[in-house]
């Protein structure tokens, strides 16, 4: 008898430790968003830096990562895109570094240190994050990475060989098999994991809103679509088994990441195991503003930017599943990446896209959130081209320092930001 009831009082706590832990992670059902028993929609940041910041190896600083925590919550900024690790040797330029995964299956403790202690002051501040797993782009590894791994030679650098040859060898990615399962015994490794500073099971962690398969998730080509429709969904399969708590996403730019097939992007958000959709936007990548001309370029980068969400919106719409915009960026006048150079031409294009947020949040719309890219915080960049040793800034390191990132100094942006921060999380 004695059995029973302690048998029945283990099946009582756990089952009210289900029902708290699901209380607490964010969950999504009828198009929206949940935190507890009330929508959430955001405006976020892209702060992919943050698990080197918080190690105490090479490029560690956890007094910085505090500080820009701090920052962002006094700002109202509670939604954070990090990525969880960098792949393969050091010294590579316009890569990532230190890196997490040096060869497949080994492992920089160093960093995975420095992401437990993130999480853990994440979760202090009530912050969660959005982690990418992996990056179809050369700056932190990505594709190329598990490809070289799976016998297919050396991967070009884009720095040295050009896109269209860096291109066309990651489009291997999508139909590797080999490739796919490195890739995936590194996620078991990840969510398998314990924060040795709270305790808590990763996939038990309130801190965490959702895992990405990945940063852009490209196929590279048409031919192989179907192939890359494919591994999306064994990706998130695999995470889901292994992870039923959190949110899946997949982290794809839109029709733009699919060769521009709607159809596509519309197969591989339909998938069971993926909970929203992602769209990214880059008005001078894509051509629709240029160096010479970024205020006068506003109302087409704004015009086109609105015909992008809403065709994906209409997706979402046959779906009901949110829609988040999680990277976008906007130069700084004069294309200069001075910090001391002005913001009008970025200020004005952040306030019209956390408009579109907030309009669209206020109807109870599907357009549940953004992550401007990305935060630079406390940094001041060296170094047009960032060197070992520079301040991590919002912008990788094949990237000039100081293009897209908004700093601590930009007070007109983050005047901005807190103001739709506070008025997205009025919204009940």
């Amino acid at each position: 008898m004695k059995t029973l009831f302690r048998t029945i009082i283990t099946l009582i706590i756990l089952f009210l430790y289900g029902i708290t832990l699901q209380a607490q992670i964010i969950s999504c059902h009828d198009g929206k968003f949940w935190r507890g028993n009330q929508p959430y929609y955001y405006v976020g940041t892209n702060f992919w830096y943050g698990a080197i910041l918080g190690s105490e190896g090479q490029g560690g600083n956890r007094a910085r990562l505090k500080r820009e925590l701090n920052h962002m919550q006094r700002l109202g900024i509670n939604n954070l895109r990090i990525l969880v690790g960098s792949d393969g040797l050091r010294g590579v330029k316009t890569k990532v570094e230190p890196t997490l995964q040096v060869a497949p299956g080994v492992y920089n403790d160093t960093i995975m240190a420095g992401l437990d202690y993130l999480l853990a002051e994440m979760g202090k501040r009530n912050m969660v994050a959005v982690l990418y797993l992996n990056n179809s782009w050369e700056w932190s590894g990505g594709y190329g990475f598990y490809l070289e791994h799976a016998g297919e030679g050396k991967a070009p650098r884009p720095n040295e060989d050009g896109y269209p040859a860096f291109m066309n060898f990651v489009s291997k990615f999508a139909t590797n098999k080999k490739a796919h399962q490195l890739f995936y015994d590194y996620v078991k490794f990840i969510l398998s994991r314990t924060n040795r500073y709270t305790g808590k099971r990763y996939i038990d962690d309130p801190a965490i809103m959702s895992w990405q398969i990945g940063n852009e998730p490209r196929a590279f080509s048409k031919k192989v679509l179907p192939a890359f429709a494919q591994w999306l969904s064994e990706a998130s399969a695999l995470i889901r088994k292994l992870d039923p708590n959190h949110l899946i996403s997949i982290g794809s730019e839109g029709s733009w990441g699919c060769e521009n097939d709607e159809k596509v992007y519309e197969q591989i958000c339909a998938d069971k195991n993926i909970d929203y959709c992602n769209v990214h936007l880059w008005p001078y990548n894509w051509s629709w503003a240029k160096a010479d001309s970024l205020i006068e370029n506003l109302p087409r980068a704004k015009n086109n930017t609105k015909e992008y969400i809403d065709r994906h919106l209409i997706i979402c719409k046959r779906l009901q599943k949110p829609l988040v915009m999680e990277e976008y960026g906007y130069p700084r006048d004069g294309f200069k990446f001075d910090l001391e150079a002005s913001t009008h031409a970025r200020d004005s294009y952040y306030q019209y896209v956390f408009g579109l947020v907030a309009e669209n949040a206020t109807k109870g719309g599907l357009f549940a959130g953004c992550n401007f890219w990305g935060w630079g915080g406390e940094a001041k960049p060296k170094h047009e081209q960032w060197q070992v040793g520079d301040d991590y800034t919002g912008d990788p390191a094949q990237e000039a320092q100081g293009l897209n990132s908004v700093f601590v100094t930009d007070k007109s942006t983050l005047a901005i930001v807190k103001k739709y921060c506070k008025i997205l999380s009025s919204i009940r």
